[in-house]
C-alpha cells in the first residue's frame, strides 16, 4: 500500500466520520426542534382552550336568543292576527248596528218624499193641464 492509498483512506474515513458527526447532530437537532414545536403546541391548545370555550358560550347564547327572538315575532303575529280579526268583526258589528239602519232610514225617508210628491202631484193634477213628465214619457213610449 502506498501513501497515497493511505491518505485516500484516511480522508475517505475523516469524510465518513465527519458525516457522521453531521448526521448525529443534525438527529440532535431535530429531537431538540420537536421537543420545542410540541412544547409550543401545547401552549398554544391551552391558550386557545379557554376562547373556544368562550366562543361555544356566546354560540349556544346566540342561538338562544334566536329562539327566544323567533318566539317573540310569532307572538307579535298572533297578537296581530287576533286585533285584525277582532277590528274586522267589529267593523261588521258597526255596519249591522249603524249602516243598515241608516239606510232603512234614508229609504224610509225617500218612500216619505215620494209620497209626499205623488200627493203633491194629485193635487196640481186637479188644475187645467196634465203634468210635463207625463207628455215627454209619451213621446219617449215606442210601440
Amino acid at each position: 500500500m502506498s501513501t497515497w492509498t493511505a491518505v485516500c483512506l484516511g480522508v475517505i474515513a475523516a469524510s465518513t466520520l465527519v458525516m457522521a458527526a453531521i448526521q448525529v447532530g443534525a438527529l440532535i437537532y431535530g429531537a431538540r426542534l420537536a421537543k420545542r414545536l410540541e412544547t409550543l403546541t401545547e401552549r398554544v391548545e391551552r391558550d386557545i382552550q379557554p376562547i373556544v370555550e368562550r366562543l361555544t358560550v356566546v354560540s349556544q347564547e346566540a342561538a338562544r336568543m334566536s329562539s327566544l327572538a323567533t318566539a317573540q315575532v310569532e307572538r307579535v303575529d298572533q297578537v296581530f292576527t287576533d286585533v285584525s280579526r277582532r277590528l274586522d268583526q267589529t267593523l261588521t258589528v258597526v255596519q249591522q248596528a249603524i249602516v243598515t239602519p241608516a239606510r232603512e232610514g234614508a229609504a224610509l225617508f225617500n218612500a216619505l218624499r215620494s209620497t209626499l210628491a205623488a200627493v203633491r202631484g194629485i193635487r196640481g193634477q186637479q188644475g187645467s193641464r196634465p203634468p210635463r213628465g207625463v207628455e215627454e214619457d209619451d213621446a219617449l213610449f215606442i210601440g
